[in-house]
């Protein structure tokens, strides 16, 4: 008869080598739809509640994918398409205009486990741009493509192209026309530079059964914004990051000041460096260093244990959260 000795000795001998066993990791995802000058009197309760449904229909899907054993690029391919097919979010149908009246679209995506990224800027046409960001990551030898340039290979990867037309919707041009009436005098062009970019970027981060994290983000960039601007969001490391041993970020906000400030990454380098917990280095981040350059905004993310973490420096940030066998829960306002 084997004694219960040896069979304990037997067990730490096999844990003790070079052979890995795989443990069911917990899921989760987090999804932003925007920061800025967001104030409760300012929402209209319907308008409030469609925003609120949208986000819980977004952290939904995206769980689904995740419950079932998907991967986790699948869960922010499926949540952000669901912001950007939404004309409430600035990001896709709900994209912005430029001065020129155009529509200009950039997005990006990480993969945590290898480290590959992949970016579109500046696209008129493609009707989901963060599925060309995915593309790019998986069948470019590039990282970043732009404009018609990025157009021809969605095309060529067979993804969704739509007329110019498909973007317009009345409250972004109106909004636009309220910014060029407002630069006819010197105070209003302050005014219009400041607040311009305050609208609905949308991004999502998951963590797969796998431990995989994943982050993705996509926006219709600034309002009124000029010769071919593009901001931090397809810009790897600052409104986009994501490595298994730290978190995956996604950002919003006033993109100059995020990619100066290298916003995803350094937040991933201040957990991995210093030792923080992800929500205390988006804090120190955000808080403080992006506020001492007079930047404004915020992040969402998620650390290799599903911590989830949301930290913005505004008046408000859509935003939201789920994880296994739980309910989405939304956030709008400071709360």
């Amino acid at each position: 008869m084997i004694s219960k000795s040896s069979i304990i000795g037997v067990l730490f001998i096999i844990l003790s080598t070079n052979t890995q066993f795989t443990m069911a990791q917990d899921v989760a995802l987090v999804i932003h739809g925007g920061a800025g000058n967001i104030y409760k009197a300012n929402i209209p309760d319907s308008i409030e509640l469609l925003y609120r449904e949208k986000m819980k229909e977004a952290l939904n899907a995206g769980m689904e994918i995740l419950a079932n054993g998907g991967e986790s690029i699948e869960a922010v391919k499926m949540a952000i398409n669901i912001m950007e097919d939404s004309p409430l979010f600035n990001a896709g149908k709900g994209a912005v205009f430029t001065s020129e009246g155009t529509n200009e679209l950039d997005a990006s995506i990480m993969d945590g486990a290898t480290l590959n990224a992949g970016a579109v800027a500046g696209v008129k046409h493609i009707k989901n741009p963060i599925n060309a960001a995915i593309e790019v990551m998986n069948f470019s030898p590039h990282v970043f493509l732009i404009g018609n340039g990025a157009e021809a290979f969605a095309n060529n990867r067979g993804l969704e192209l739509v007329d110019e037309k498909y973007f317009y919707t009345k409250k972004r041009y109106n909004q636009l026309q309220k910014i060029k009436e407002k630069e006819k005098s010197s105070q209003g062009l302050h005014e219009s530079k400041k607040k311009a970019y305050k609208f609905g970027t949308v991004g999502a981060v998951a963590l797969d059964k796998a431990g995989n994290i994943v982050a993705g983000t996509s926006t219709g960039g600034m309002t009124n914004k000029k010769f071919g601007r593009v901001g931090d969001v397809p810009v790897i490391g600052a409104g986009t990051y994501a490595n298994n041993k730290t978190c995956g970020i996604s950002a919003t906000g006033h993109g100059e000041y995020f990619i100066r400030s290298v916003v995803a990454h350094d937040i991933s380098s201040i957990m991995e460096y210093k030792g923080l917990s992800i929500q205390e280095a988006a804090d120190e981040v955000i808080h403080e260093k992006l506020i001492e350059l007079g930047g404004e905004g915020g992040v969402i993310g998620l650390d290799a244990k599903g911590n989830v973490m949301m930290s913005f420096n505004s008046n408000g940030m859509f935003r939201g959260y789920i994880k296994e066998s739980n309910k989405p829960y939304v956030f709008i306002f400071k709360e």
